[in-house]
């Protein structure tokens, strides 16, 4: 399974800003090894936020996203203490799960 996401999430007013820092390799397929061989593609197809289980954000990556993506976006209804969760899913069939308390 991949590291934990790095989630902070802080309310100010009625609008949340969600940070998010994913590990990931997000190999594109096009690089080669020290053997010259291609090193396969691997990479974070699809993300999901929710909060009370409502869909904040839905997006498709591909293999233009760097290493170690980080997205930040916000969204309006969240209040303090309530959950954000973050789901992942790569190239690989491989996903990832976290959540963040809104501060």
């Amino acid at each position: 399974m991949a590291d934990p996401m790095r989630i902070r999430a802080n309310a100010t007013g009625d609008e949340v800003e969600v940070k998010i820092l994913m590990r990931h390799d997000m190999e594109t397929g096009q690089r080669k090894d020290a053997a010259g061989k291609p090193i396969p593609a691997h990479f974070i197809k699809s993300l999901q936020a929710k909060w009370k289980d409502k869909v904040v954000l839905d997006a498709n990556f591909g293999t233009a996203i760097s290493k170690d993506p980080f997205l930040s976006f916000k969204f309006k209804g969240g209040a303090k203490g309530d959950k954000v969760t973050v789901t992942w899913v790569d190239s690989k069939g491989d996903t990832r799960t976290d959540e963040a308390t809104i501060s």
